[in-house]
């Protein structure tokens, strides 16, 4: 599409709806572990390292394909075997100072990935400095390659707190919300083309529930703060 037609004005707005879908729609996210390879001992010999330092982890809002695993024969017989694949928004790791790598690590329920593929997505409009976003192919870690608790939510199975995620709170470009800090940036309005919702975030919440508990004691969530 020729640059007559496609502004930085449509670059953000494109940017703008594909952040409204993926952070006040959908609601998926994955913790992403950047490897520290300053601090991180890498074998001589095998050039492998053993044990591995990682940055705290940071939450990437994201579109994930599920996928069913593969059976792996190993050595003490057989396993299942997941790749999973994130998408992640281009602007929005650029916001955040992400910085996505082969060899990182993220987590996606109760499983850990390593990113064995990063790969630009096509341009906007055939427009080479603007990327849609950036696809990662995660391979299910092998045990010991990183060892930390996964931060849910993770499965109903588990009664952990934060097995189950009961509230999803939209983000829409403000700095903060009742969840904290969310580095979310809207193009149209930083630039002032649009002003701030008269709305905050909505979320999606016991709050909007009933107040009777069913059989396994949880309350019902619905939409939240239409008043």
């Amino acid at each position: 599409m020729a640059r007559l037609f496609i502004t930085p004005r449509e670059i953000d707005f494109i940017s703008d709806l594909t952040k409204e879908i993926t952070k006040d729609i959908v609601g998926q996210k994955i913790y992403y572990y950047k490897v520290r390879d300053d601090l991180t001992a890498v074998h001589e010999v095998y050039e492998e390292a053993p044990e591995k330092v990682f940055d705290p982890p940071v939450i990437v809002d994201a579109l994930v394909e599920w996928g069913p695993a593969d059976n792996i024969t190993v050595k003490f017989g057989s396993e299942k075997r997941y790749t999973i694949t994130a998408n992640l928004h281009y602007r929005d790791l650029l916001d955040k100072g992400i910085d996505v790598d082969m060899g990182d690590y993220f987590s996606y329920g109760d499983t850990f990935f390593e990113v064995i593929k990063v790969n630009y997505d096509s341009s906007v409009y055939g427009q080479i400095e603007h990327y849609t976003g950036i696809t990662l192919v995660g391979k299910q870690a092998r045990k010991g390659l990183i060892d930390l608790k996964p931060i849910g939510p993770t499965e109903e199975a588990y009664s952990d707190d934060d097995a189950i995620q009961d509230t999803f709170v939209q983000q829409r470009g403000f700095e903060r919300t009742k969840e904290g800090e969310t580095g979310d940036i809207r193009s149209l309005r930083k630039k002032e083309v649009l002003d701030e919702p008269i709305s905050g975030p909505k979320e999606v919440s016991p709050a909007g529930g009933n107040s009777k508990k069913d059989d396994l004691g949880m309350i019902d969530s619905s939409f939240y703060g239409d008043d």
